[in-house]
């Protein structure tokens, strides 16, 4: 079965950005697993805050492309993504984040591709592991 990969901010800013400490890991992961990578509004608001001026074209150039697809509508998934924000208020959990393990919890065979260790507290349905993949 086909894995949904699902990506959030820091994933996409390593790849656009080759300053970035984890930019070699993230175009590795990138020919590992190729696009289309499912990811939410929030992530890509995210992606673009960090990324700036100067990597909003390469940014724009991957939706353009459809290597990064919208796969999450958060006025249908509001409930429980402010349930993971506040279960993880320690944390803390941000939007985007939580966008990502509600994502994980909806579609099927999903791996996320993330720089962001919280993934390994973050649990999907309450109990489950999220499958990620880190930079070591």
């Amino acid at each position: 079965m086909a894995r949904n990969v699902l990506v959030d901010a820091g994933f996409v800013v390593a790849l656009l950005s080759s300053r970035d400490a984890h930019h070699d890991w993230a175009v590795t992961q990138a020919s590992e697993m190729p696009p289309p990578w499912s990811t939410s509004e929030a992530v890509l608001s995210e992606a673009f805050h960090l990324l700036g001026e100067r990597g909003a074209p390469n940014l724009g150039a991957l939706l353009r492309r459809r290597a990064l697809l919208i796969a999450f509508t958060l006025t249908e998934n509001v409930e429980p993504v402010v349930k993971l924000i506040e279960k993880y208020s320690n944390v803390p959990m941000s939007l985007a984040d939580a966008c990502v393990v509600r994502m994980s919890e909806t579609l099927a065979n999903p791996i996320v591709l993330t720089t962001d260790e919280d993934f390994r507290v973050y649990r999907r349905h309450s109990r489950q592991v999220i499958p990620c993949v880190t930079p070591e």
